[in-house]
C-alpha cells in the first residue's frame, strides 16, 4: 500500500478561517491522510491567510515563508485572503504549487489536492472520536462550523468585503449535517460563523433564527454558540431563542466606534442610540447576557470629542471584553482616502485608554459573577492537571482549580470563588 500524504493545515485571522480549515482537515482524515503539526515533516502543507489589516497580510507573508524553510520540498497551498487579494505576491513566493481564492474554497478539496496513488481513499468511513480528531482539532474545544460567507455591505475600512465577494450561505441540512458529525465526536461547543452571520438566508428563506430554531430542534450538541453579528441585523424573534438554555447567552456586537460622527463616515448601519437599545432590549429578555465588542482607534477625523464620546458610551455599555484595533489605512477601502489622519502617538494614547477601561469593565462583569455555581467546558490538552481553564456559557473565562483528573471536553460545575491577581480571570473550584 503507498504511504499516504502527510498534510500540515495552518490559519490566521478569524473564525471563518477556522472553521473552514476544520473542515478541510476532517475531509482529508477522512480520505486517509496523515495529518501533522506544524513542525512535523509534510508533503503538502494547506495555509489559510488573512489580510483584514496591513499587518495581517505581512504576517500570512511571513508564516509562508517560514513554512518553507521548514519544509522546503513540501507543495504550499495558500488560500484565504491574502491570497484572494494579492494572488501575484502569493504565486511569486518559494514553494507556493496553488494559489486557491475565496471563491474557489468549495472546490478546495475535489480540485487542489491531488488523490492518493492508486485510486481510491484508504479509508471513507473512519469513526470520528475525540480521541482521534484531527490534529487541527485537537487542541480547540469546540468547532467552528461555517453558515455564511460574504457580505452585502460596505463599511469603509473593512477589506474583507472585496476578499470574500458576494454574499451565499449553506443550506440548512448542510449545517445540520456538519454539526452532527461533530455531535458524533463528542463535541461540547460548536460555534455558528460567517463573515455576515446576521445576513443569512438559506435557498427556501430560512433566515439565522430560523437556522438556530431547526439547530436547537433536531441536535443535541449541549452548547451552541453564534459568533460575531451585526447589531442591525437582530429581530424581535431573535431572542425567544435564549429561551433554550444550549443557545449560550453570548453576543458579539461589534461597536467600531461610540461617536455617531464616526460611525457615519465609518459607513456603518447603526447609531449609537439603536445600539444602546438593543443591548437593553437583550439585558431585559436574556438573564447573564455578555456583550463583547470591537472598537477601531483614531479612525480618520476622529477628535478628541469624538473619542471622549466613545469611551463614555463604551463605559456605559458595561462590555465583558473588547477587541481594540489602532486604525490602518487598506489599500483598495475607502476609509485609505479619507482625510484628517489620526496622529499615531494620539492612537497610541487613546488606545491605552481603552485597554485600561476595559480591564476595568471586565473586572466589574466578572466580579458581579462570584458566588454564582455555573458550568464550564474544560479546555486544553488531556491528562491530569491541578488547574484547568475554561469558559462559563456566557463566555467569561474560568480558570479551574481542584479539577483533578479532569480531562478536556468536559463539562464541570463549578463554584465562582473570586478573581486571579490579573482581575482579568474567574477562579471556579470543583467540588470533585
Amino acid at each position: 500500500m503507498p504511504r499516504a500524504p502527510r498534510i500540515q493545515f495552518l490559519t490566521l485571522g478569524c473564525r471563518l478561517n477556522e472553521a473552514e480549515i476544520q473542515e478541510w482537515a476532517d475531509a482529508c482524515w477522512r480520505h486517509g491522510w496523515e495529518l501533522v503539526a506544524a513542525d512535523a515533516p509534510a508533503d503538502i502543507i494547506v495555509f489559510n491567510t488573512c489580510a483584514v489589516t496591513a499587518a495581517a497580510g505581512r504576517k500570512s507573508r511571513q508564516l509562508v515563508r517560514r513554512q518553507h524553510r521548514l519544509h522546503p520540498q513540501a507543495q504550499l497551498v495558500v488560500s484565504g485572503c491574502w491570497a484572494t487579494l494579492e494572488p501575484a505576491a502569493v504565486a511569486r513566493e518559494p514553494g507556493v504549487t496553488q494559489i486557491v481564492v475565496n471563491q474557489e474554497k468549495d472546490q478546495f478539496i475535489a480540485q487542489y489536492l491531488p488523490p492518493l496513488e492508486g485510486g481510491a481513499p484508504a479509508s471513507t468511513d473512519l469513526a470520528l472520536t475525540t480521541g482521534s480528531l484531527p490534529l487541527v482539532l485537537r487542541q480547540r474545544q469546540r468547532a467552528f462550523i461555517k453558515v455564511q460567507d460574504g457580505c452585502r455591505y460596505q463599511c469603509s475600512f473593512c477589506i474583507t468585503t472585496q476578499a470574500r465577494g458576494a454574499e451565499r450561505s449553506r443550506s440548512v441540512a448542510e449545517v445540520i449535517a456538519a454539526i452532527r458529525r461533530w455531535e458524533q465526536a463528542g463535541i461540547q461547543e460548536v460555534v455558528l460563523t460567517g463573515v455576515h452571520l446576521g445576513g443569512y438566508r438559506s435557498a427556501d428563506g430560512a433566515d439565522l433564527t430560523a437556522l438556530v430554531a431547526q439547530i436547537l430542534a433536531v441536535t443535541t450538541v449541549p452548547r451552541v454558540r453564534l459568533g460575531s453579528l451585526e447589531p442591525w441585523d437582530l429581530t424581535d424573534d431573535f431572542w425567544a431563542l435564549f429561551a433554550n438554555p444550549r443557545l449560550m447567552p453570548h453576543l458579539h456586537l461589534p461597536l467600531q466606534s461610540g461617536s455617531d460622527a464616526v460611525l457615519r463616515r465609518m459607513a456603518r448601519r447603526c447609531k449609537t442610540a439603536d445600539f444602546a437599545q438593543l443591548v437593553a432590549r437583550g439585558r431585559a429578555l436574556v438573564p447573564d447576557l455578555n456583550l463583547t465588542t470591537d472598537v477601531i482607534v483614531g479612525f480618520p477625523g476622529e477628535t478628541a470629542e469624538d473619542w471622549q464620546r466613545t469611551l463614555a458610551f463604551v463605559e456605559a455599555m458595561a462590555f465583558g471584553q473588547i477587541h481594540i484595533f489602532n486604525y490602518s489605512p487598506r489599500a483598495g477601502t475607502a476609509a485609505a482616502t479619507l482625510p484628517d489622519a489620526v496622529a499615531e502617538t494620539v492612537k497610541q494614547q487613546r488606545s491605552a485608554e481603552l485597554h485600561a477601561l476595559a480591564r476595568q469593565l471586565t473586572q466589574q462583569v466578572l466580579k458581579a459573577q462570584c458566588g454564582r455555581r455555573v458550568t464550564v467546558l474544560c479546555e486544553g490538552a488531556e491528562g491530569a492537571a491541578a488547574q484547568r481553564f475554561g469558559y462559563t456559557p456566557n463566555y467569561l473565562p474560568v480558570q479551574i482549580v481542584g479539577a483533578g483528573a479532569v480531562g478536556a471536553q468536559r463539562l464541570r460545575t463549578v463554584t465562582l470563588t473570586g478573581l486571579t491577581a490579573d482581575g482579568q480571570n474567574l477562579i471556579g473550584r470543583c467540588s470533585g
